[in-house]
């Protein structure tokens, strides 16, 4: 069983849960056992369990962002000692490209990132398919460290000495994954998820409106991000336009509602709405949540993900196809 150890900003922890999901087949395979910071039990000594697991990694996956760089903890002890380990021999670094940065410069600059060509994985149409490359670097990486496994019991007894004594796996000790425990989150908090998640809405719009265009020959669409708080979508079919939607993001202005708008007419003057969703947390996490009346027609949808958010704007957006614009 290799042993991953996942480095990363507690800004990107949304993209952390989500390669999690991506790497459980591996986890519940045996193939790897997975670590992070979030693992640290209540009582225990922060900075000597991070350094103990980081010792014992045998895959220590980087996952890059502006954020990333930015942490003197990420980067000067983290990333550090990985890539020490890493030239040694004793260890994989694997970069995890999450969002766009200037990160090619770094000392990882020179190992291969995933996914591949580096393209951030919030730039792809979702989330899944930039992490699945993740975790398929991730089973790739601990087939090369460990060998593969043997096919049936008389192939085991087959093997040499050498191999039939390599060291077992250490057995990892039982606990509960209920390890979670409430929080308070500051208005600063609840500011930077959302703006984070607008930005990622903005993205998957994009990406999906060329998928869209590439994939329907009779089909063309348009993108316009007027500024960093406003994005419109159109969808033409045979030159006539089908589908629109203008997007935005208030942060107090003049209604004092904190949240992210769509509107079926486009941008417009911003003062009426189709949609929206604000912050909500459960007390352990924060989450978009919408208010309007569209998503009832989508069954229940609340406590999103950026993923999940946005998926359900681009369903209120396609729908139109079918329904008409409102």
């Amino acid at each position: 069983m290799a042993r991953v150890f996942i480095s990363y900003s507690h800004v990107d922890e949304t993209f952390r849960i989500e390669l999690e999901k991506h790497l459980s087949a591996l986890r519940r395979q045996g193939v790897i056992s997975l670590w992070h910071d979030r693992r640290i039990g209540p009582g225990e000594e922060l900075h000597q369990q991070i350094s103990k697991d980081l010792e014992a990694a045998n895959i220590i996956l980087l996952l890059v962002s502006a954020d990333f760089l930015s942490s003197d903890y990420c980067y000067d002890t983290e990333m550090g000692r990985a890539m020490e380990r890493h030239e040694q021999g004793d260890a994989r670094v694997i970069p995890v490209i999450l969002r766009p940065c200037d990160w090619q410069d770094a000392p990882f600059g020179k190992l291969l990132a995933v996914p591949e060509d580096g393209k951030p994985v919030s730039k792809h149409a979702s989330l899944d398919d930039g992490l699945l490359e993740v975790a398929q670097a991730v089973r790739q990486a601990a087939a090369s460290i460990l060998g593969p496994a043997p096919s049936s019991s008389t192939e085991a007894s087959a093997q040499s000495p050498t191999a039939a004594t390599r060291e077992k796996p250490a057995v990892t000790s039982p606990r509960s994954s209920n390890l979670r425990i409430p929080r308070e989150f500051t208005d600063r908090d609840r500011d930077v998820f959302l703006t984070r998640g607008f930005e990622y809405i903005s993205r998957y719009f994009e990406n999906s409106l060329d998928e869209l265009s590439a994939r329907n020959a009779h089909a063309e669409t348009a993108f316009r991000q007027v500024d960093a708080n406003r994005f419109e979508a159109t969808a033409y079919l045979a030159g006539r336009e089908e589908s629109r939607c203008g997007i935005w993001i208030n942060l107090g202005g003049s209604w004092g509602m904190k949240g992210i708008f769509l509107s079926y007419a486009g941008l417009g003057d911003g003062n009426s709405y189709n949609e929206s969703m604000s912050v909500v947390d459960d007390g352990f996490a924060l989450h978009l949540e919408p208010h309007g009346l569209p998503h009832i027609g989508f069954g229940e949808r609340s406590a999103l993900t950026y993923e999940g958010a946005a998926e359900y704007y681009w369903s209120l957006f396609i729908d139109q196809f079918s329904r008409g614009r409102g």
